[in-house]
């Protein structure tokens, strides 16, 4: 019964989210930038390789480059098609265009579209 009743819990607390949200959930690398049909060096546009986001399920956003890290806020529409994420008080919205719960593609008309796979913490 202890069980049935944990497994409620937990099934229950995932209710309010989209599986959009569900596999967004998670740390992120950046692998691809294409921007305008050509592929652009991830090192060149960010001094590193080493680009990550993190996603918790209370909304709360980690930008990782190298060494660094800015925090901010996510969310997501209501339909999963626009990701927002605020850094500073500065709304950046990205189209969505893919997410399963190993790859996401994103895209925004200034920065291209931008590749991720998940990674473990």
């Amino acid at each position: 019964m202890k069980t049935f009743v944990t497994l409620i819990l937990v099934l229950c607390s995932f209710a309010g989210y989209s599986q959009a949200s569900k596999d967004l959930i998670g740390k992120w690398q950046l692998v691809k930038i294409t921007k305008n049909g050509a592929e652009k060096s991830i090192k060149e546009q960010f001094k590193s390789d080493q680009v990550y986001q993190v996603f918790e399920e209370d909304g709360k956003f980690e930008g990782i480059i190298a060494e660094e890290s800015i925090n901010g806020k996510w969310k997501l529409s209501k339909d999963d098609k626009i990701l927002t994420v605020t850094v500073k008080l500065i709304p950046v919205k990205f189209n969505l265009e893919y997410i399963d719960a190993t790859k996401r593609i994103i895209y925004h008309k200034q920065l291209g579209t931008l590749e991720y796979k998940k990674v473990q913490e």
